[in-house]
């Protein structure tokens, strides 16, 4: 008798987080989750590996490229031809597409590929996390840092990433300014956690002195000449690269007196532009209705 009242208990039990009303894989959360139960409908479970809800896909990046800003409508029909123009106004650039139109000689080097885990209630998960230098050795330069399931997906998002996060690296000279700029025009310092990068003018000829990983990342930038210091636990290459890309990234922070003469203003890309911006975007509208 108890063994069937206990039976009988079970079956009106309701199949929540306390019932056992459960497929073939039991457990005490329960839900409509099929054979392998999960946490009810709580957004968790085995279907998401633990991850959440997620949001909606994104489109497969085939055929032609359709810009979605207005800065990529303005590229794509070549009335920005230099990124310059969005420098010069602090645009920010949301698609990497705009930066494969206007700097086509970027070249992209991998600097780091490390797998990285992460604790969770089923054991542990482990991804790889990709470090992506680009640069075209004419004072552009950008840095990437990509985490996914596989090293190809981690290495794309990185080059993706850096794409998105070009900067312009302003070069100088040692002594006479003689031919062409060859080195940081000033002394700069970069940190990333307990890594202090400091990048010192040198006079032409004495090459960049650095260590391997530095080194690499300066000759993307189009720096000929350069002394570097460094403390901190540099063998960390992640902080070490990042700290030297902050170093670059204040060489155009400092007003030096070649860049006291008046500048003539030129209008906002958008204020420019408004006459075509409003016809594309009319004509979107259009095609939206059809």
């Amino acid at each position: 008798r108890a063994i069937d009242h206990m039976a009988d208990a079970a079956a009106k039990a309701p199949a929540g987080r306390g019932g056992s009303s459960r497929g073939g894989r039991g457990g005490f959360r329960g839900g409509e989750r099929g054979d392998r139960g999960g946490r009810g409908d709580r957004g968790f479970g085995r279907g998401g590996r633990g991850r959440g809800r997620r949001g909606p896909s994104r489109p497969k990046e085939d055929g032609e490229w359709v810009p979605v800003t207005k800065i990529g409508r303005l590229v794509k029909d070549r009335r920005i031809t230099q990124l310059e123009q969005l420098y010069l106004f602090s645009v920010p650039i949301k698609e990497y597409q705009i930066i494969d139109l206007l700097c086509p000689a970027l070249k992209d080097e991998v600097m780091k590929v490390c797998p990285v885990q992460k604790q969770t209630a089923a054991g542990q998960r482990t991804r790889f996390k990709a470090v992506v230098a680009i640069g075209d050795h004419v004072g552009h330069m950008g840095l990437g840092v990509k985490v996914s399931k596989e090293v190809t997906g981690a290495i794309r998002g990185a080059i993706i990433n850096a794409k998105l996060s070009v900067i312009p690296v302003r070069r100088g000279y040692w002594g006479n300014m003689i031919g062409a700029p060859h080195t940081v025009p000033c002394k700069l310092t970069g940190k990333s956690g307990s890594v202090r990068v400091r990048l010192v003018p040198a006079p032409r000829g004495a090459g960049i002195v650095a260590a391997a990983a530095p080194k690499k990342f300066l000759q993307l930038s189009g720096v000929e000449d350069v002394y570097t210091n460094t403390t901190g636990n540099t063998k960390t290459m992640g902080n070490f690269i990042l700290a030297t890309f902050d170093a670059l990234k204040r060489s155009y922070g400092f007003l030096t007196p070649d860049l006291w003469s008046s500048n003539k203003f030129f209008p906002v890309p958008y204020q420019e532009h408004s006459d075509f911006l409003m016809s594309t975007k009319a004509e979107r509208k259009v095609e939206k209705t059809q």
